[in-house]
């Protein structure tokens, strides 16, 4: 089921590992790069919910999520191949914004899908199944240009600057993205629609006028569990947009001695961010399969938690990593708090939302996400250099700071309590 989560999530793998130092190469200003990254956002607030909603009312021959998940691959394949060859910085930041809109028209009925097909009991484990496939796809698209300068050398560049690597990895994300969600779909059909639900759907037509006003009254209506989890996204995501944006020009200070983007020395902080990205994102797949059990003992919200606990003392010590050697044992505890961030309050949200309204509550849960991403894009340019003085290692501090936050802020959360195990009686 969740393999074509993994050809998603390794385009996602991409833009992270990438965006930031191709939009170094072409010359992009480190206080006012975060703009650049509006799209994911924007598109994902405007996107998700209205999608969400509209894969709950989709009745078609193919299933209620399915179309969205083929159509959001296609756009995605597309915009992948074409990225490397951007000429300028705003043909990327632009072809960044249909990319992430393809993106966004996959995730949340992708979620919705797992939801669907899952009882109650199984919901844990299938959600981090799903941040399992996220990890592996992270660590292989953030290892991709180190594993393909064995074929070609990582100072060969394109006439834009982007190196040849990049451009490599990117046609093979394009490749995947649209591969792996066709055989997820063949494979693994969705369920078919009872007749109840269906006379559901008859009554609940998909127009626009009903789409929003189902999207306002699920809002209305959110459960209260999932208002609590605000604070907790808002803090985990400023901080997690903020690493992914900053920690490639922060090793490159701390461990290259180095702040120009067109430099060889800044190619080498970016294989190695890379490469560290890789590493996280491969403790976070081992990670997501070892919280299972952990969560059937203790429960979502204490595992969570302790996960963001992990990530924000690494962001914290980041900056004072002067080797690699030091940079790669702190992605133990980033890996951790991906691993919870990917499939722990999924499990909190799952728990507390009515399952005829999963794909519109996917849809509006990822407004948890993207509103606090927009907020970081919005005001990194205000405070980068007032209040961090133009250091990207000082962007590190804050998101450290708080991801140690989030971690209270989920303590005080109603849902993802330990569930008791009922014992049966048994003859003889």
């Amino acid at each position: 089921m969740n393999v074509g989560f993994f050809g998603l999530q390794f385009s996602f793998g991409l833009q992270q590992a990438n965006m930031g130092p191709i939009y170094g190469f072409l010359g992009a200003d480190e206080a006012t790069m975060p703009l650049l990254w509006l799209a994911g956002p924007m598109t994902g607030l405007i996107i998700q919910p209205i999608v969400g909603a509209m894969s709950d009312r989709t009745n078609s021959r193919y299933g209620r999520r399915t179309p969205y998940f083929l159509i959001g691959a296609i756009v995605c394949s597309i915009c992948l191949f074409f990225m490397p060859y951007s000429p300028a910085l705003w043909v990327a930041a632009s072809l960044l914004w249909i990319l992430d809109a393809g993106n966004n028209i996959t995730m949340e009925p992708y979620r919705a899908y797992v939801a669907d097909r899952l009882a109650r009991e199984q919901r844990s484990v299938g959600f981090l199944t799903q941040s399992a496939f996220t990890g592996l796809a992270q660590t292989l698209s953030y290892l991709a240009p180190t594993l393909l300068t064995g074929i070609v050398a990582k100072d060969v560049l394109d006439a834009n600057g982007i190196p040849v690597i990049v451009r490599i990895a990117f046609i093979i994300g394009a490749i995947l993205s649209i591969s792996t969600i066709v055989w997820s779909v063949w494979r693994v059909p969705e369920l078919p629609l009872t007749d109840d639900e269906k006379a559901l759907l008859e009554q609940r037509p998909m127009t626009v006028k009903a789409t929003m006003a189902e999207i306002v009254d699920a809002i209305r209506e959110m459960p209260k569990p999932m208002r609590q989890l605000a604070l907790a996204m808002l803090c985990q995501w400023y901080a997690m947009f903020a690493y992914w944006q900053y920690v490639t020009f922060a090793v490159g200070r701390s461990i290259y001695n180095t702040s120009d983007a067109t430099s060889a020395a800044f190619r080498d902080a970016t294989l190695t961010t890379q490469q560290a990205g890789a590493l996280y994102n491969f403790v976070a797949f081992l990670g997501a399969l070892l919280l299972i059990p952990i969560i059937a003992k203790l429960g979502a919200r204490i595992t969570h938690a302790a996960c963001l606990t992990a990530s924000g003392i690494a962001m914290l010590l980041l900056p004072g990593a002067d080797t690699p050697a030091a940079l790669f044992v702190l992605m133990l505890g980033i890996g951790i708090g991906w691993a919870g961030m990917m499939g722990n309050t999924y499990v909190m949200l799952a728990d507390c939302i009515p399952p005829q309204r999963n794909g519109i509550y996917m849809g509006i849960f990822n407004m948890f996400i993207v509103i606090p991403m927009l907020i970081q894009t919005l005001t990194m340019p205000l405070i980068y250099r007032p209040l961090l003085g133009g250091d990207p290692r000082s962007v590190l501090i804050l998101g450290g700071a708080l991801m140690l936050l989030g971690a209270l802020a989920t303590l005080f959360v109603n849902a993802g309590h330990r569930v008791p195990v009922e014992h049966k009686m048994v003859d003889g």
